[in-house]
């Protein structure tokens, strides 16, 4: 299979899973309860199409754990208008090679999150990716997001041609000499461009690119005028 090929079905992975039962697009509600909720009584009184899972967060203020429910519609109103996500044509110059450099230890980095206020959680980042981009090295700050790497940027596009908070990145360590590949043919709209329940981190200083970045998707695209901040 061409890279190409991989890439297109990578796309139809894409809209599978947003569109899914529990995908980004079905997320109806984010509900905080502070204390453990009980589960099999929200699944009881939640309708057949809807199913609800666990949250847990750390307080912004106290350190404290919260928890909360998440209810996911299989028939929400995004489903039913989502068309498609737009895209930029794949481009294979878009595939950088960099390098991963671990740090000792667990060292967390500030993340400014959409829905914070201004607020920042601190996240695991397990070490430094240095990626040379139009003559000019980057050290960029990719976290643990159960196990993967998980970069998330911003460029010169934001806001005019792609997602206006960012784009997030999927970063693929090739070696234990800490190769990667940044394949940005595959950056993806975070899902805070899905469903307004999600609260994404924001891309820190360092992982702003004073260029655009034309590859991979740009937005998502609703029929009829729909708005996930009006539902």
């Amino acid at each position: 299979m061409s890279e190409r090929e991989e890439h297109t079905q990578w796309q139809a992975e894409r809209r599978a899973s947003v569109t899914s039962a529990t995908g980004n697009l079905a997320l109806v509600e984010t509900r905080w309860t502070g204390e453990l909720p009980d589960l099999d009584a929200a699944q009881r009184a939640a309708s057949p199409t809807e199913t609800v899972t666990p949250i847990q967060r750390t307080n912004i203020e106290t350190g404290q754990a919260e928890h909360g429910l998440r209810v996911w519609d299989a028939d929400a109103p995004a489903i039913r208008a989502f068309d498609r996500i737009d895209t930029y044509e794949y481009d294979p110059a878009w595939v950088l090679e960099g390098h991963f450099t671990p740090v000792s230890g667990e060292r967390r980095v500030s993340f400014e999150h959409i829905r914070d206020n201004g607020g920042t959680r601190d996240l695991v980042v397990p070490g430094d990716i240095r990626l040379e981009l139009n003559g000019r090295e980057y050290d960029l700050a990719a976290f643990d997001d159960g196990g993967t790497l998980l970069l998330v940027f911003g460029d010169e596009t934001n806001g005019s041609e792609t997602y206006g908070s960012g784009r997030f990145l999927f970063v693929q360590l090739r070696d234990d000499e800490g190769s990667v590949t940044l394949d940005f043919n595959r950056a993806f709209v975070p899902p805070c461009g899905f469903s307004a329940q999600y609260n994404c981190p924001l891309p820190p200083a360092s992982n702003r690119f004073p260029l655009p970045i034309r590859a991979g998707e740009k937005n998502v695209v609703f029929r009829d005028g729909f708005d996930i901040y009006a539902v």
